[in-house]
């Protein structure tokens, strides 16, 4: 992939092992932080920007998504611990306890069913910025991606407001998120080499002037 000698120097910071199993399990990292301000911007204007391109023959199926992970985890169930404060788990996995906070809207949640797994870049975005071309197995790579800022767990509402939408079109509610929302968008489009248009480059700078 384009561009894996420059993000070998990106450590993904806060990583954190999973211990399944009925036992709580401590607050534990949120994704793995994107690049700093100077180095997104960096970044970003090394995308190549071009228009959106189409939708046609798209479907979220074309992107295998909550792929086994670890034991019987699988990603979402994976990214639920990893969000979470004290969550408990059955032996499937499957949340039993626990209480998330959605950095979009900034709002606590004590039922995992409220709490959805958002992809930061959407998946249907990916598709009309380059990810057409690519083949299951890369698509699959995308939609569970834990080695990147791609996954988090948000409020349901939060994430249906979102949609597919991009920056130009949609913001979360916290302001105070903004600079890591960028930071993050950045950083998934940098590593997928996926294109940008003009309007969501505006939208990321003036999202990153939040930093």
């Amino acid at each position: 992939m384009r561009r894996l000698a420059a993000l070998a120097a990106v450590a993904a910071v806060g990583a954190a092992v999973l211990v399944t199993g009925p036992l709580a399990q401590p607050a534990l990292a949120y994704p793995p932080t994107p690049p700093g301000e100077a180095v997104t911007r960096d970044h970003l204007a090394q995308l190549t920007v071009a228009p959106d391109g189409s939708m046609d023959g798209y479907d979220r199926d074309l992107f295998p998504h909550w792929s086994s992970q670890n034991g019987t985890c699988d990603t979402r169930e994976t990214v639920l611990q990893r969000d979470g404060t004290n969550v408990t788990v059955d032996d499937d996995c499957r949340p039993t306890g626990g209480s998330w906070y959605s950095v979009y809207d900034a709002q606590w949640l004590s039922d995992s069913s409220d709490v959805h797994i958002d992809h930061v870049v959407p998946l249907a975005e990916a598709w009309r910025t380059g990810a057409r071309d690519w083949n299951q197995s890369k698509r699959e790579q995308f939609a569970n991606d834990l080695g990147s800022s791609q996954l988090i767990a948000v409020s349901g509402s939060s994430n249906m407001s979102k949609g597919d939408s991009g920056p130009e079109e949609w913001r979360p509610d916290n302001t105070g998120y903004w600079c890591m929302y960028a930071r993050s968008w950045v950083d998934v489009k940098y590593r997928y080499d996926l294109t940008v248009s003009q309007d969501e480059v505006a939208a990321l700078n003036e999202l990153l002037n939040t930093c």
